[in-house]
């Protein structure tokens, strides 16, 4: 984002984020994570936790600084040029907090909000199951009400952040004699004997942030843990939606904008045939057409925010949300290859980090919902907008010579 537009407190802002990621966060950790010798980076949560740096958005009450969006996406940027894993687990406690702060009772914040804003208190949304990737009414796990408890069974996967997980916001089937969206309710799951993770999966790229699978085998929990209503989890997952995709939009723009630099000063040093590379137009052009998406991703994800900062949630939020993700995500992915086709075959190779970022570029494609369905979400919400309200705009349909053409405009 330009300094220009940004006010002092923003920029001030950006720069602790900046700062933290430049001297805070060890060379030696990037690697270990992404060679899986470290499965759960927690003293990276901490280290966060200890500049004030989670929770930006939440109250002042509850550990937060009482920030908005615009504040968010400028932290998130900074952090995605560490990656995804880190950029993830960075993101997780405004995901769940999210849920917390607005579905949650004030003791539920005093007891978790607090302490996941402070750091002390790990977390991982447990959403996505075997059966069901972006189907979320496909959800098999249960939980059945008897008394004051919940008893929980099922499994999740692909959960980042599992690993080490203090604390669960699990999605369930609550009622299974109804199939509508009315049928699902949201917990906050303690880690206890009944919760098993399973570190099994070797992924691509995005390593190190402690994803695995989640079994809940009869895991009582308190019913004070339920969030919003019973049975009516698909307002929790509606505002859900926002976070999720606004973190993954805006980590995205980071890590692009880390091959970029990468690549360009690397053109602007590699020698061939007598010149520097980037004076010949194939590169050049590359570089100019990653710039020119990059920064148009950047416009759409803060204006997006201020979006949300100014109406709260609504189909237009989701949609433009929506639209967000799938352009910050695509973008990266395509900017990132550049930077790799720029490199030539050193890009390659582990001598730079353009490997790790294409291999982490590309789950952001598909979690928080793939991109394919962030496009049914902004059709359907665009088509509910254009057909649901008179446009104050001029009908141009009927500038043609000839739009009143008798017999012409047959539709069936």
């Amino acid at each position: 984002m330009s300094d220009i537009l940004l006010t002092t407190e923003q920029r001030h802002l950006r720069d602790e984020a900046r700062s933290f990621v430049r001297t805070g966060v060890p060379r030696q950790l990037l690697l270990d994570m992404d060679a899986e010798k470290v499965h759960y980076p927690r003293q990276y949560i901490q280290d966060l936790a200890s500049r004030r740096l989670l929770g930006l958005r939440f109250p002042p009450d509850w550990g937060g600084r009482g920030l908005d969006w615009s504040y968010e996406v400028l932290a998130l940027e900074e952090i995605g040029v560490l990656g995804a894993s880190l950029a993830c687990l960075y993101s997780l406690p405004s995901i769940v907090g999210e849920a917390i702060h607005i579905f949650g009772t004030p003791e539920q914040k005093e007891k978790y909000l607090r302490p996941i804003i402070e750091g002390r208190l790990t977390v991982a949304e447990a959403l996505t199951e075997p059966r069901g990737g972006s189907d979320f009414f496909g959800a098999t796990a249960t939980v059945k009400r008897e008394g004051d408890v919940f008893i929980l069974n099922g499994q999740k996967r692909f959960i980042v952040g599992a690993e080490g997980a203090d604390l669960f916001l699990v999605y369930a089937r609550s009622n299974p004699d109804v199939s509508s969206h009315r049928a699902i309710s949201a917990l906050l799951v303690e880690r206890s004997d009944g919760v098993e993770v399973q570190h099994v999966y070797g992924l691509m790229g995005t390593r190190g942030g402690g994803t695995g699978r989640v079994y809940f085998r009869n895991v009582q929990v308190p019913a004070a843990n339920l969030i919003g209503e019973e049975h009516e989890a698909y307002e929790v997952f509606n505002q859900m939606m926002i976070p999720e995709r606004m973190t993954s939009a805006a980590g995205a723009i980071g890590l692009a904008r880390a091959a970029l630099e990468i690549s360009a000063r690397y053109a602007n040093q590699r020698k061939a045939f007598g010149q520097k590379i980037r004076e010949f137009e194939g590169v050049s052009f590359k570089i100019a057409e990653s710039l020119t998406k990059l920064d148009a991703a950047r416009a759409l994800v803060h204006e997006t925010a201020r979006i949300i900062d100014t109406i709260g949630n609504s189909s237009y939020v989701r949609r433009r949300v929506s639209e967000a993700k799938k352009f910050a995500t695509d973008t990266a992915w395509e900017v990132v290859n550049n930077a790799m086709q720029v490199m030539g075959g050193i890009g390659y190779t582990n001598v730079y980090p353009i490997e790790r970022l294409l291999r982490d570029a590309r789950l952001m494609t598909i979690w928080t919902g793939t991109n394919e369905i962030m496009n049914l979400v902004i059709q359907h919400e665009y088509y509910k907008e254009l057909l649901s309200s008179a446009s104050a705009a001029r009908d141009v349909e009927e500038d043609a010579q000839n739009s009143d053409a008798e017999g012409e405009k047959i539709y069936e």
